[in-house]
């Protein structure tokens, strides 16, 4: 998951690099860069959430499960991995999943670069499975 990361990332600053050379060197901008950085930004953000969700780096108060014993700790980690395994489930994969169908079926394709917009928004429900795997082996998890 790190290396479509820094794959992502990598391609996202040739992209920058290269339109800001087209813009400032030739004198004309790149057309399909703008499009190109805005779309690999919205992958490298989502598919980073479900990285960071999965190596347990997320910013987190740990006021409340400081204070408690570690049977109510685990009770916790149970409770709030479900509710984020719900909303992951309902809001990512099934709303995903409705939002890339509604896109395919209307054929919208992004100005530019000519690419279905489905293929764009593909990313949402993958994540979504992503953090739900994550968050079920966190729970299994006994630590």
């Amino acid at each position: 998951m790190s290396t479509v990361l820094v794959i992502i990332m990598a391609v996202m600053v040739v992209n920058v690099l290269w339109q800001v050379f087209t813009r400032f060197v030739i004198g004309t901008p790149s057309s399909f860069t703008d499009e190109l950085a805005r779309y690999l930004m919205i992958w490298v953000g989502v598919l980073g959430a479900a990285y960071i969700s999965g190596r347990r780096m997320h910013v987190a108060i740990d006021l409340l499960p400081t204070r408690l014993n570690k049977e109510g700790q685990q009770k916790l980690k149970i409770i709030s991995n479900s509710i984020i395994i719900l909303f992951c489930f309902f809001a990512m994969v099934i709303g995903g999943v409705r939002l890339v169908y509604i896109t395919f079926t209307l054929e919208q394709y992004s100005p530019a670069l000519q690419i279905p917009l489905a293929v764009v928004y593909l990313v949402i429900p993958i994540s979504g499975l992503l953090i739900i795997y994550y968050k079920i082996s966190d729970i299994l998890n006994k630590q």
